[in-house]
Order: C-alpha cells, then structure tokens, then sequence
C-alpha cells in the first residue's frame, strides 16, 4: 500500500521492481493497469534516473522520491515516446494516469510504502 503524508491511500495493489531486469522490463507490453496499481522502483543508491515508454502501451504518471521518499518531481508520459529523466531518485512510482492529479501529489510531498 502507498500513503501520502495526510494518511491518504493512493495505491493497494503494488508491485516492487528492485533487480536490474524488472527495473529494465518496468510496465513494457502491460496493456493497462487499474486505478489502484503501482509500481516502485528501488535503486540501490540515490542517482539519475530516466523512464522510458518503449512497449507501453498506455499514459502513466511517474513520481520521484527522494531517499526519504519526499516528492521530488512528477509527470505524465504518453505511450512509445514519453521519457523523462531526473537527478537525485531513490524511489520512482509509476501510476495510472491522473493520479497525480487526483491525489493532488506536489513537490514535498513524503509517501509512505515499505516492502
């Protein structure tokens, strides 16, 4: 389950992607996810980072996380050729398109998740 720092729940089915390959595969040739999906990205150490939509099917939004896993950056990638890339990641979630939104996620944020 991901919270954000107000106790709200912003994700109950979650699945982690902390070896190389599955942080290479990430949601390549997924047709979709539900509302209530996300994916965590754990790096081994704090660094730059770039997601890419190559096979992916669908529009996503991503949110990085610091090392205490404040919001440091979002967006929204379109399917085939979205990218985007930023410095300082410890964590990145990719979520359902919107949920940013929704949720009204910013900078500053601090998430809440463990494995």
């Amino acid at each position: 389950m991901i919270l954000k720092d107000n106790g709200i729940i912003l994700a109950r089915e979650v699945k982690y992607a902390t070896s190389i390959f599955s942080r290479a595969l990430g949601l390549m040739f997924h047709r979709d996810i539900t509302q209530d999906f996300a994916m965590i990205f754990s790096m081994r150490k704090t660094m730059t980072v770039g997601v890419h939509m190559l096979f992916v099917f669908f529009a996503i939004d991503v949110i990085f996380l610091d090392d205490n896993k404040k919001v440091i950056g979002t967006g929204t990638l379109k399917p085939w050729l979205g990218h985007k890339q930023m410095k300082g990641v410890k964590y990145l979630i990719e979520m359902h398109q919107g949920t940013v939104e929704a949720y009204d996620i910013r900078i500053g944020d601090i998430l809440e998740f463990e494995r």
